[in-house]
């Protein structure tokens, strides 16, 4: 018969006073870490009263075994297994740092799989890479152990969120921004201590502008978008200067200006330039499309580069912005030349093509760049599309993403305007729907209570993000805060005013709706009753962040998070608590976003459709696309379909393939065989080092080979347009 201890022994053998208030704390925070302390209320209390023991001073070790065989006979496994990974989280927190084996694996040149192949845009094998990842080792580490609270490093851990770019988090450096051009051409900029000073001409604008990307990709770690209509003013400080370099060829200095002879050659002056400035313009775009691809940041990888074309960004300099989108248009149709001499689809620049009343319609004016636009998606999945209309709609203006797909909130200067650019996102933290719709257990209201209390997780892990920006220097990266990207400001000038209402956003981030609806009840989100399910729980999350934002002044917002890798990760930590959940565990990926199921058959105009519902709802970030064969001898197709986005969503993408296999000359689709390694169909090489694939990831497109999981998403995805249907 055991009585209650008046002491315990510790881990280090020291004795102290028995205090069963810590062991409550500690189911408590196992509760909460589990997201069901709301619902198993007095559980915590109950246990660590009861605890009694045959031996006079018990030890720290037969307290634990106590509480975790309690929780399990409650009826609370998972509540048991978050107890006893937050004490081995403490455990690890307290002690040394445990990067060797992932590090040694990085040297080695990728010999873990899943490092290798966590971003489908870096080259394990290159010096600068391998610099970036060891570093990056080295920071998810030390955020675990010093900087992140154990509840949030637990949650982290287990699956329930992600807290994304751990391997950033000790340099006190923000996600992805909207560059404004403007500010630097105008002002002039600083790169190294050199001054830049304003462009005399479109091919300097040019060479400034990849410096600057260049920069500001060092400074941050996510993506970031400039826009052409930026350039355009630069278009006619060219032309004019071209035209007096022509006039002064033609006729020399000694005849004046208004002469007869200058008069009657202007058309010839003007035709001259023209040609030249044409000329001009594809050498500066030229540059911009190979420095951006030949680039290597501090990142290890190419700038993620976003480039916005709308035409009526600034009304006075449309034509020279059509002149630009119709030149970047026909380059990225061409594509680059890989190692072998062959013309492939790059990765970067990402672009943005904006449809308008002035684009779309078949007779309006600059049609001929829509046109454009749709021969080029058909080969280089590229461009992306954004509804001038939706946007509007749901914004009051037009404005890119920044990046890949993370959209501002709305914020009013001084003069209660809208200011989009200059302005960036501080991070993301991601909730795992699948987890806590599996956690419910198929019990509805259940789920609600879960629902928020991981939320409150991921508001913690977001305020971590917040706080480890508070007191940066201007000096921490100079081409944002110094030089003019976002600011103007002194070295020694803290950042934290930007940080502030709402001018930066924070992004609750999440994944696997479609599963978290299965899981709940047995349908997929995509049936009435799936789609209102889906519908409530997005405004449920939509919910939290204007309260959070309410609440706080930060400029919380809903983003549909990417997750290139993170879809892998979640979906093994889920499985890892539930086992095998067919639908929803027994693949290696969960969906992206509000996405329909890749393997679920819907057709494109329906899945446009359904999914520009939860765009308006996810203002912080959104994508949607569909996936198509080669079209390039039926491009009505992709007209229909762009046509169709334009009325219908605000921001959507087509995929389609473009492969080249260096082994046979291959050009086609390469596809992945049964042991999931891309496999050549003329030659059968599955050599990577042969082989050019280039895939939507998840927003970007990916030339780099994927890990395990994304690489099973996109063997799964299903085409929303058959080559059938169309025969």
């Amino acid at each position: 018969m055991g009585k209650k201890p008046n002491m315990i022994i510790k881990r280090d053998g020291s004795k102290v006073l028995f205090d069963p208030k810590k062991i409550e704390l500690a189911i408590t925070k196992a509760l909460i870490s589990e997201g069901v302390a709301s619902i198993f209320t007095g559980t915590a209390h109950a246990i660590a009263e009861s605890f009694e023991s045959e031996n006079e001073t018990p030890t720290i070790k037969e307290i634990e075994e106590y509480v975790f065989k309690s929780l399990c006979e409650a009826g609370l496994p998972l509540v048991a297994k978050a107890y006893e990974g937050y004490r081995s989280i403490r455990e690890f927190q307290r002690s040394d740092q445990f990067t060797d084996e992932s590090i040694l694996s990085i040297v080695a040149g990728g010999t873990d799989e899943d490092l290798r192949d966590e971003n489908s845009n870096k080259n394990v094998a290159t010096a600068s890479t391998q610099r970036d990842m060891i570093a990056g080792e080295a920071s998810k580490d030390i955020a675990m152990r010093h900087m992140l609270p154990p509840h949030v490093v637990q949650a982290h851990k287990d699956g329930l969120i992600h807290f994304h770019d751990l391997d950033y988090a000790v340099q006190r450096i923000f996600n992805c921004c909207l560059v404004d051009l403007r500010g630097p051409f105008k002002d002039g900029t600083v790169i190294n201590k050199k001054m830049i000073e304003t462009p005399k001409s479109f091919r300097t604008a040019c060479t400034v502008a990849t410096q600057i990307v260049q920069q500001v990709a060092c400074g941050q770690y996510g993506g970031q978008t400039i826009s052409l209509a930026h350039l355009a003013p630069y278009v006619r400080v060219s032309y004019e200067k071209i035209k007096n370099q022509v006039r002064e060829e033609l006729f020399g200095d000694d005849v004046p200006l208004a002469s007869p002879t200058k008069l009657c050659g202007n058309r010839e002056v003007e035709h001259i330039a023209k040609k030249r400035l044409r000329k001009e313009i594809e050498d500066g775009l030229q540059t911009i499309q190979y420095q951006v691809n030949t680039f290597s940041t501090s990142n290890g990888q190419a700038p993620f580069l976003s480039i916005f074309m709308y035409l009526n960004e600034d009304p006075e300099y449309i034509e020279e912005t059509a002149m630009l989108i119709e030149e970047m248009i026909k380059q990225r149709y061409i594509g680059m030349k890989n190692e072998a001499g062959v013309y492939v689809t790059p990765a970067f620049p990402k672009l943005l093509y904006v449809l308008d009343e002035n684009n779309v319609p078949k007779d309006s004016k600059y049609r001929y760049l829509t046109d454009l636009a749709v021969k080029c998606v058909a080969r280089r999945m590229m461009p992306d599309f954004i509804s001038a209309k939706k946007m509007k709609e749901n914004y009051e203006d037009v404005f890119p993403c920044m990046g890949c797909r993370s959209f501002l909130s709305q914020y009013r200067d001084k003069d209660g305007k809208l200011k989009w650019y200059n302005r960036f996102n501080q991070g993301v933290v991601t909730l795992n729907l699948a987890d806590a719709g599996l956690s419910a257990g198929g019990n509805i209201d259940a789920f609600w209570k879960i629902l928020d209390e991981r939320l409150e997780l991921v508001h913690d892990g977001l305020m971590c993000k917040h706080k480890s920006l508070l007191g940066t220097k201007a000096e921490k990266s100079p081409i944002h805060w110094q030089h003019g990207v976002i600011a103007r400001l002194k070295k020694d000038d803290v950042i934290d005013p930007y940080l502030k209402d709402g001018y930066s956003t924070l992004s609750l981030g999440y994944i696997g709706l479609h599963e978290c609806v299965l899981a709940l009840i047995g349908e997929s989100h995509t049936t009435e009753r799936g789609e209102e399910l889906a519908v409530r729980i997005m405004r449920r999350l939509r919910k939290a962040c204007d309260d959070w934002r309410a609440e706080s002044g930060l400029g919380f917002s809903l983003y549909g998070s990417p997750s290139e890798s993170t879809t892998y990760r979640l979906a093994q930590t889920t499985q890892k608590r539930f086992g095998v959940v067919k639908g929803i565990t027994d693949r290696d990926y969960l969906t992206n976003s509000y996405h329909v199921d890749v393997t679920e058959k819907i057709s494109a105009f329906d899945k446009l459709r359904f999914e520009s519902q939860f765009q308006k709802i996810s203002s912080g970030g959104c994508i949607s696309y569909v996936e198509v064969p080669n079209l390039e001898q039926n491009l009505e197709v992709i007209d229909q379909l762009v046509s169709y986005m334009y009325e219908t969503i605000q921001y959507a993408e087509i995929n389609t393939k473009s492969d080249y296999c260096a082994k046979c000359g291959f050009r086609g689709e390469i596809k992945l065989n049964n042991n999931l390694d891309w496999e050549c169909p003329q030659c059968h090489t599955v050599n990577r080092d042969d082989l050019t694939v280039c895939r939507r990831t998840c927003g970007y497109l990916g030339d780099n080979f994927w890990n395990k999981g994304r690489t099973e998403e996109i063997g799964a995805r299903v085409l929303h347009v058959d080559n059938e249907d169309l025969s």
